[in-house]
């Protein structure tokens, strides 16, 4: 009875969308450092969207009576030079992290891949025309490139996003090519086109797909890259205007007062130094499931 039923589980291809999620648990969760870094990005989340009821003060409010306060029951963290609680920035410095991460390496990744897809596909002048262009941003560093576009722009955060996701734009690009120059040589695609499917349609909806699995990893690793990133332009003053809270710019005040009250330094720093790991190791655990012939090798 047994055989039987598991007979039509396969059959009904309930079975192997159910092993094969098995499998993705049991490999990416399969190394306890992976769990722990899903935790860290959980708290993260969950941090950022419930920031109003988690923080114990007002972000922004000013009490210079209790300014440069050292850790107490009221102020966990103590507090920066014009009185603000230090723990309360950090919740709400959560979003800009989150919101730039994800915005940033959405930009970066939509036109990244989408020029990736056509040079890839197209290939000839369409090719030469994308892959020149990518070659000569990949010239610039990624953060310098991001610090020359949010200084072009204007800065503040808007700007800073769309900065940052234009100078992760190459790495989705030549990633995305070299996955499509592979994926089109499959017999599926060229069985498309002997039955007149367009190109449009054999791009996004047979080529496109089969590309997808090295990027998710990719967009996994680049979070973390973006939310340094973004620390760093607003450790330079490029990020979120005053009084927002943001964990470089956060940083940025306290460096001054590294002697006296490290903290206000110390605290923003370990939260992008865990959120950055996290995502890092996150990616990597991606990877595992992915590609198995590199499982364990980093």
């Amino acid at each position: 009875m047994a055989e039987v039923t598991t007979t039509n589980e396969i059959l009904s291809g309930n079975a192997p969308r159910t092993n094969e999620l098995r499998r993705f648990m049991r490999v990416f969760l399969g190394r306890k450092v992976v769990l722990v870094g899903v935790i860290i990005i959980l708290v993260l989340i969950i941090t950022a969207l419930f920031a109003p009821q988690i923080a114990p003060h007002d972000p922004i409010k000013q009490n210079l009576r209790i300014a440069l306060q050292s850790p107490s029951s009221e102020h966990l963290l103590g507090t920066d030079p014009l009185g603000r609680d230090i723990l309360s920035r950090i919740i709400y410095g959560s979003r800009v992290s989150l919101a730039v991460g994800f915005i940033a390496v959405g930009v970066g990744g939509v036109l990244g891949m989408t020029l990736g897809l056509l040079a890839g596909y197209f290939g000839r002048i369409v090719d030469l025309l994308i892959m020149r262009f990518i070659d000569a941003m990949m010239a610039i560093p990624p953060l310098m490139l991001a610090l020359v576009l949010g200084v072009s722009l204007g800065g503040g955060l808007n700007n800073v996003m769309i900065a940052l996701g234009i100078s992760l734009l190459p790495t989705y690009a030549r990633l995305m090519r070299g996955q499509v120059l592979a994926v089109k040589q499959a017999d599926y695609v060229k069985a498309g086109k002997v039955v007149g499917c367009s190109d449009f349609r054999i791009m996004f909806r047979h080529v496109f797909p089969n590309c997808l699995p090295p990027l998710i990893v990719l967009v996994t690793l680049n979070l973390g890259v973006a939310i340094l990133s973004e620390a760093s332009l607003s450790f330079l003053g490029l990020g979120i205007s005053p009084p927002g809270a943001a964990w470089g710019a956060m940083v940025y005040d306290g460096y001054t007062y590294l002697m006296t009250n490290p903290l206000l330094s110390f605290a923003p720093g370990i939260c992008i130094m865990l959120v950055v790991l996290a995502f890092n190791i996150v990616g990597d655990g991606l990877r595992d499931v992915l590609d198995p012939r590199l499982r364990g090798t980093i």
